[in-house]
């Protein structure tokens, strides 16, 4: 659907708005977008909220669109809601302006928006982590991460999601924040330490690691779990089968995801056999992803599977000359 056609149903607060009809905000122009902001600015809350929301399932789907322009906006509603979730949909989007506007967010009013801008950040660190490169802006928002997680007067939430952003660092000084976390009596901050271990990739934390897979708390043992899969080290392959049987299912999802990640052939036997074992198809459907990540994991450019196939056409042009 077009910009011109779309609008006034966006306008119409009673025309329900389908996925097919929102794909016609992706990769809108310049000129596409302040006729947007028009429209946008004169919509109800409820229907702003609608709108991103709806968006942010969407693109979760569907990266092939974008709808970067709009989630920018949405980044400066007067909604809590709709900022919140504009910076979510913008989970890909690499541009340094969001960097700048994230920055800003981190002191905004709302909790909700001040973790979910933390979080963000953790993106830009993850980049910088990766490529080695340090800038002004790395430094600027390693210091405002370390400055929510040391304000005492900011919420649990919110410093655990600064400190889960911090953990992709790997700097001497942020290892220790993780182990102080850790060693505190704060149960939100203790499960976002364990987060950050996984985020770090270090292996040091394993032992801490497979140690909370047995914690009572459900949400600790969660976020071992994927910790331990972003670690990738197959000795946690033995206490993530045991997760694989936990009472909470998305426990158990989550253990089936690392188990995945972390691939090899000891980990495909434990998500071959949890499959063999159950007729959840829940669980099932969680191992199909495990295993294809697994597959990709182990061989992401999908060499082994071409010269698979190529052997077996060989092998049958064997065949038809016999």
């Amino acid at each position: 659907m077009s910009l011109e056609t779309l609008l006034p149903k966006l306008e119409n607060n009673d025309e329900p708005l389908s996925a097919r009809e929102l794909a016609g905000l992706s990769a809108i122009s310049r000129d596409e977008h302040e006729r947007f902001l028009e429209v946008w600015r004169r919509l109800s809350i409820q229907r702003r909220r609608g709108v991103i929301d709806k968006l942010a399932d969407v693109v979760e789907d569907n990266v092939e669109l974008d709808f970067s322009r709009v989630f920018l906006a949405g980044l400066f509603d007067d909604d809590v809601q709709v900022r919140a979730e504009s910076i979510k949909g913008l989970w890909e989007y690499e541009g340094q302006n969001l960097a700048t506007v994230l920055l800003r967010l981190i002191s905004d009013p709302e909790a909700i928006v001040r973790s979910e801008a933390a979080l963000g950040l953790g993106r830009f660190l993850l980049r910088a982590e990766l490529s080695d490169i340090v800038d002004p802006r790395t430094e600027e928002i390693e210091a405002a991460l370390r400055t929510t997680i040391r304000d005492t007067a900011e919420l649990e939430e919110v410093r655990g999601r600064a400190l889960e952003a911090l953990g992709a660092r790997g700097h001497e000084w942020v290892r220790e924040i993780i182990d102080e976390a850790y060693a505190s009596r704060e149960r939100r901050m203790q499960i976002s330490a364990v987060h950050a271990m996984g985020r770090s990739a270090a292996a040091e934390w394993l032992p801490t690691i497979l140690e909370e897979m047995h914690s009572d708390d459900g949400e600790m043992r969660f976020e071992a779990a994927i910790a331990a899969g972003s670690i990738g080290d197959e000795e946690a392959i033995g206490d993530l089968a045991e997760l694989a049987d936990d009472d909470d299912v998305e426990v158990q999802e989550a253990a089936i995801g690392a188990l995945g990640d972390i691939g090899g052939l000891a980990a495909r036997s434990v998500l071959h056999q949890i499959a063999s074992d159950t007729k959840d198809e829940r669980i099932l459907e969680a191992v199909s992803e495990a295993l294809a990540q697994a597959d990709f994991g182990d061989d992401p450019l999908g060499v082994q599977a071409n010269i698979d196939r190529s052997t077996a056409e060989d092998r049958e042009d064997m065949d038809d000359d016999e």
